[in-house]
């Protein structure tokens, strides 16, 4: 699995990062890639118009606010 956390690398952005991060580590997954994207074209492709966003293999999971890292471990559990 892909995870994309879409935003300029505002204090917003790193927290959800951060919470992605931390998920991915307390549910001890190994096959998951994290990624952040910075440039706005990329950003804008995915639709989003708000930041931050968190994107799971390409589909939006969030945008515009933070997901605590108990959310993202339950969007993490269903896959």
């Amino acid at each position: 699995m892909n995870i994309k956390i879409l935003g300029s690398g505002c204090p917003n952005c790193q927290k959800l990062e951060a919470n992605a991060k931390q998920a991915v580590e307390d549910l001890r997954l190994k096959d998951i890639k994290i990624e952040h994207i910075f440039d706005i074209d990329k950003i804008i492709e995915y639709g989003v118009i708000s930041t931050p966003a968190i994107v799971f293999d390409g589909a939006i999971k969030s945008a515009g606010r933070i997901p605590d890292v108990e959310e993202i471990k339950s969007w993490l559990n269903k896959n």
